[in-house]
């Protein structure tokens, strides 16, 4: 998937949004020189010869090692004059197999395109290298003076060049992947955290609460545009209208629709929009997030009229009530709200998102479902669960409705049998 911002954005002064022919050839005649997250290349890329390194597999290894970058065919790297290609010779499934056939671990992101002015006297072709999460990446190829062994090595870019790592720097790489995840988990379980101590300061009664981390696996960059307030109320108001659309169940209401008296007036946060009804005390409590840097929360209280009929009930000591309705439709929810969020803001990378099922003491949780004359009851078979661990999903920017029910479906399948029983939405 193509980058929103790079070197030429920046060297240009543009807002984030995709590379365009005009934008390559206004880079190159300004002279902008080539740095460790820009390569200029006059010929297109050339198939590996008997005993050498695939050129285009070495550079795209060494920008995903580094920081990302651009491979940009077309342009002389002497004086940068843009020459042009001819499209015709560009074989973009021959480039990704030699991609996908010689770096490990396999690079997904990368991003091939062939670029053309409108009348069609000159093109580029560009070959976007997203920064990789999981760094270092090792070249492979046969060495056939050496009867034909494999090697690997894991390249780099050093300022305008590809240098080779040395074992110390191997190590490190390494050891930067490993915090890497550590610090995105960390981060998302703080945001889960500090969304969960909001909402039960507001709580009286003991609930359960959906709690979602929507996150773009590569940030939007600091210096990107925040998100403005109307694009908020849009973002929230589309992907409650999109979610209820995928619904199957009319009698499940998206819970984000709970925050449609709130719309017009999203309150700032730091770096972020906040939509809340928990001081309303009235209707479903409901909290969502918008960050500028592509991130979102939600938070839902899963046992507000978890039952139709509570009062003809007893319930248990310290039960605490959870709508397995109500968790489809908050699973719907967060990865619609990820989705529309990361299409306004240009995200140029999948989502992950966790979510997770908690509530203010370690009291079991129990599932309440829908019979098959529609009516609410106590999953008695059921387990009831103190924790309920959290799950993950991972979305693109660019998924249908098909695929976006499919993750759906996933998500709330691992929730709910958690709980020891079968659920559909």
């Amino acid at each position: 998937m193509a980058r929103s911002w790079t070197r030429l954005h920046e060297h240009l002064g543009a807002r984030p949004g995709p590379l365009t022919f005009e934008m390559v050839k206004d880079a190159a005649e300004a002279g902008l020189a080539e740095s460790d997250d820009l390569d200029w290349k006059e010929q297109l890329p050339q198939p590996p010869r008997e005993g050498r390194w695939n050129e285009l597999v070495k550079d795209v290894a060494a920008m995903a090692n580094t920081r990302g970058g651009l491979l940009i065919y077309g342009v002389t790297d002497q004086n940068t004059d843009p020459v042009g290609i001819n499209p015709d010779d560009v074989n973009s499934q021959r480039y990704a197999q030699w991609i996908r056939n010689h770096v490990q671990p396999y690079l997904p992101d990368v991003s091939i395109t062939t670029l053309s002015a409108p009348d069609h006297s000159l093109s580029f072709l560009v070959i976007d290298v997203p920064a990789s999460p999981m760094a270092p990446h090792h070249v492979y190829g046969t060495a056939a003076k050496d009867k034909d062994q494999q090697a690997a090595v894991v390249p780099y870019r050093d300022r305008d060049h590809t240098a080779w790592m040395a074992e110390h720097q191997i190590e490190r790489a390494y050891r930067d992947r490993f915090t890497r995840t550590q610090r995105t988990q960390d981060e998302t379980a703080a945001l889960s955290a500090n969304v969960l101590e909001s909402v039960l300061a507001e709580q009286a009664d003991l609930s359960a609460w959906f709690i979602a981390v929507g996150r773009p696996d590569r940030p939007l960059p600091r210096t990107a545009p925040p998100l403005a307030r109307e694009k908020a109320t849009d973002v929230c108001s589309t992907a409650s209208a999109r979610s209820q659309h995928m619904t199957r169940n009319s009698l499940v209401a998206s819970p984000l629709r709970a925050l449609e008296i709130v719309l017009p007036h999203p309150r700032p946060g730091l770096r972020r929009w906040t939509f809340s009804t928990l001081s309303r005390r009235f209707g479903r409590e409901v909290l969502a997030e918008l960050h500028h840097d592509g991130s979102c929360v939600l938070a839902v209280n899963l046992s507000w009229r978890a039952l139709h009929r509570e009062d003809e009930r007893e319930p248990e000591t310290a039960e605490v009530l959870v709508s397995a309705d109500t968790v489809g439709a908050c699973c719907r929810d967060i990865l619609a709200l990820a989705q529309e969020l990361g299409r306004h803001l240009g995200v140029d990378s999948t989502l992950t998102v966790t979510a997770g099922i908690a509530s203010a003491e370690l009291a079991p949780l129990t599932a309440v479902i829908t019979d098959y004359a529609g009516f609410r009851e106590i999953a008695e078979d059921a387990r009831r669960p103190r924790r309920i661990q959290p799950v993950t999903a991972l979305i693109s920017p660019a998924d249908d409705d098909d695929v976006l029910q499919a993750r759906t479906q996933e998500m709330f399948t691992d929730l709910i049998h958690q709980f020891g029983i079968n659920a559909h939405l």
